[in-house]
């Protein structure tokens, strides 16, 4: 801790009073000094320590060091002009930032695809907005970033939630939806789990048991035709040789032939075959299995963005789904946040991809006020 003495200077004259500046080491009325600042900031992006760790590092109290380390953030990257420019390629998901009944607990999160797209580097966190509905999507990006108001966004890779679909049923942003193969194949996955816990039931009275076929092929049933074992293939053959079992092996071919689509090394041929898996469940199906019409009008209504993955690869969901679990240590470590905006800053402080350039921003930004 610093103890700095400054002078305060009176004019006999016109008993003018006037202290010294004291601006090049520390901000107006701010306790830690701008080099204090910086060492919190630098840790906070580096290391990821909780804020009462930083208040102990500067000799403050918490309130303090909670007010002034997220607000330079906020002020010299954070708001950083230049930060949001040359996004091309986005992620959407929705986050959960706190367990309790009260309020709004979601939130929703916008990644930065671009440099995963482009091979250049790491996703990072772009946005944060409460809420997960059409207007939360629009609204505050819109105002923040110049490429979304310019529309220059050319991918935006979504799960199937429905106000990120509507607010992207109009303009140009339209064309630039993508439905990760990540969530497609999932959407299968879950309606043929559904399927053959309801045939297990029919056939049993009961729910699944270890010694069950049904049960104990489960994990084979939503596995890639590539990736099976032997003893997985042999145990799926005398599964599917049973006319009970007839309905889950339908189920699992559509299954299979959406894996197999996004997997083709010819992408328009795999655009082709992706089209088909989806016609038969909700249309060719002479008995419409129980299991199917959810997934198959979801697969139905965004037969554009299913397939579209083959257009434009490169544009996963893993990064999304990754950086929205990092989001869950600021959270865990702070024991949880009341207010939204500590919360959205400090997330953005630790995903925002800030490591390779706080040093130079963090220097300039302290040159700048120096020389003010």
């Amino acid at each position: 801790m610093l103890e700095a003495t400054l002078r305060r200077y009176r004019c006999t004259g016109c008993e003018h009073v006037w202290r010294q500046d004291a601006s090049r080491a520390a901000e107006p009325r701010a306790k830690p000094s701008r080099r204090g600042l910086r060492w919190a900031l630098e840790g906070i992006v580096h290391q990821h320590p909780t804020v009462a760790r930083a208040a102990e590092g500067l000799g403050v109290a918490w309130h303090t060091a909670n007010d002034a380390v997220p607000a330079k953030g906020k002020r010299v990257l954070i708001d950083h002009p230049d930060r949001l420019d040359g996004v091309t390629a986005i992620g959407v998901d929705q986050h959960v930032r706190r367990r309790t009944g009260r309020g709004d607990k979601h939130v929703t999160v916008i990644i930065d695809l671009t440099a995963i797209h482009d091979g250049t580097g790491p996703a990072r966190l772009s946005d944060m907005v409460e809420g997960r509905s059409e207007q939360a999507f629009t609204t505050r990006p819109a105002e923040r970033s110049r490429a979304w108001r310019d529309h220059r966004v050319e991918v935006i890779a979504m799960d199937g939630f429905t106000g990120f679909t509507t607010a992207t049923t109009e303009g140009p942003l339209t064309r630039s939806r993508r439905w990760p193969p990540f969530h497609v194949v999932g959407l299968g996955g879950d309606g043929l789990d559904q399927r053959w816990r309801r045939i297990q039931r029919t056939i049993t009275g009961r729910r699944g048991r270890e010694d069950d076929p049904l049960h104990h092929a489960r994990p084979a049933l939503r596995t890639g035709a590539d990736l099976l074992t032997d003893n997985q293939q042999d145990r799926l053959e005398a599964l599917f040789a049973v006319d009970a079992h007839a309905k889950v092996e339908m189920t699992s071919s559509i299954h299979q032939r959406t894996i197999a689509a996004y997997q083709h090394a010819d992408r328009r041929q795999g655009r082709a075959s992706m089209i088909k898996p989806i016609n038969p469940i909700s249309s060719k199906a002479p008995t419409p299995p129980t299991e199917i019409p959810i997934p198959g009008r979801t697969l139905k209504n965004r037969a554009i963005d299913a397939p579209a993955h083959l257009d434009r690869p490169g544009t996963p969901n893993k990064p999304t789904e990754t950086i929205n679990d990092r989001l869950e240590h600021p959270r865990d470590s702070a024991l949880g946040f009341r207010n939204l905006t500590n919360y959205i800053a400090r997330s953005l402080l630790e995903t925002d991809g800030f490591k390779p350039r706080p040093h130079p921003q963090l220097r300039k930004a302290n040159q700048g006020s120096e020389e003010a």
